[in-house]
């Protein structure tokens, strides 16, 4: 009887990690494969760990749906230090800067998938 791949991987991943400690545990999964990605066989990783794979555009939704938050929350932040209402300095500067890293990071993302899809439309078939 031949064992299914996913047991063999847990195999390896336990006797990689007994050899090298916790460092070797992680590089063990790593190695075993990424949440989500197919197989060799056909069958996606996520569905042997019972999870589910999360579609590119609902990750990205809920990525601009947290930016969102980070900006009403600074704005929230700013306002409460404007009118006195117990907010501090420090408080309302991270607020700020957290929203502005969200930012920052959505609108590189942004460009980089405006670069990739001028990539793929011109390129000649």
């Amino acid at each position: 009887m031949v064992p299914e791949v996913g047991a063999v991987q847990g195999m390896i991943a336990n006797a990689w990690g007994a050899v090298n400690g916790p460092q070797g545990q992680m590089q063990a999964q790593f190695q075993t494969g990424l949440p989500g990605l197919s197989m060799a066989d056909g069958t996606a990783n996520a569905a042997m760990d019972g999870t589910a794979a999360m579609p590119f555009a609902d990750l990205m939704t809920d990525a601009v749906g947290e930016v969102n938050r980070l900006q009403d929350t600074a704005k929230a932040a700013v306002k409460g230090l404007m009118t006195g209402t117990g907010v501090d300095v420090h408080e309302a500067m991270i607020a700020t800067q957290k929203a502005s890293l969200g930012f920052e990071l959505s609108l590189a993302v942004r460009n980089k998938a405006i670069q990739a899809y001028q990539s793929v439309m011109s390129m000649q078939f």
